[in-house]
């Protein structure tokens, strides 16, 4: 259950997917001068090095985020740039933000930012990343910190599930979590991120949700497998209250995703 490391994925086309989507949605909630609550439920470390061994041995960044910047998919003034460019500036020019740092750079000072992460390691990576913000960092599982957060405090706001899926009941016990959670705070937007797998494990999960919230976004990409026999094959995120133009900037990522086959 805690042996997911993200340093081997970081970069990869399901994180410029997820990151871009998110770094869009925090943009636009920023826009009014409201406070706003940032939840995330699996955290990860926050920072990754993709000079680091783990990150070079699957060479996903490569394929990823690399591609991705190669092929200007992101123009300066995009909010993923943004993070990217300030994760950069800060912590060098090998550095990769993880939806924690995407979504502290996007942030202002009057937002709250609430982070859970289990792992131990990743827990305390993650407290030395956030370091220089005002982040509450609880090692706590995500599912019970989403029950017993929620509704926060601003209720305007966002809450990101990003499991591993390393536990198999994942796939059954997601909708059923993000619908408590939908009880309690039905003005929140959730985003839940989900792989495209050959093993199509994650359909009845899809099912389920889409009988749950019929008026939510589903926006899914597909990309060629990082290595032979690869069982991901896309990403996808599913959103409940989706805010207004984020349909439009995901058909622009299906635009782009979908020439992923020829040459940068």
């Amino acid at each position: 259950m805690l042996s997911y490391q993200h340093i081997y994925h970081a970069g990869n086309m399901a994180d410029v997917h997820k990151h871009a989507l998110l770094a869009w949605t925090i943009a636009y909630l920023t826009r009014k001068p409201k406070p706003l609550s940032y939840l995330e439920t699996h955290s990860g470390r926050g920072l990754y090095r993709l000079t680091a061994e783990e990150a070079r041995k699957t060479g996903e960044a490569a394929q990823g985020i690399a591609v991705a910047e190669a092929r200007g998919w992101f123009p300066p003034d995009h909010p993923y740039a943004r993070a990217l460019a300030g994760t950069r500036a800060r912590h060098g020019a090998d550095a990769y933000p993880g939806s924690p740092l995407v979504a502290a750079l996007g942030l202002r000072f009057e937002d709250n930012l609430t982070l859970a992460e289990l792992h131990p390691q990743e827990h305390a990576a993650l407290e030395a990343t956030m370091s220089d913000f005002p982040a509450r960092v609880i090692r706590q599982d995500g599912a019970e910190m989403a029950l017993s957060l929620t509704p926060p405090e601003p209720r305007r706001g966002l809450m990101l599930v990003d499991p591993s899926y390393e536990v198999k009941d994942d796939y059954a016990t997601l909708p059923k979590m993000l619908a408590q959670v939908h009880r309690k705070w039905n003005v929140g937007i959730l985003m839940l991120w989900y792989p495209l797998l050959t093993s199509r494990a994650h359909l009845p999960m899809l099912a389920a949700l889409k009988q749950a919230f019929p008026g939510a976004l589903r926006h899914e990409v597909g990309f060629p497998p990082a290595r032979p026999g690869h069982g991901m094959t896309g990403s996808g995120m599913f959103v409940v209250n989706p805010p207004f133009g984020l349909d439009a900037e995901a058909r622009r990522l299906s635009a782009l995703f979908a020439g992923l086959k020829g040459p940068p």
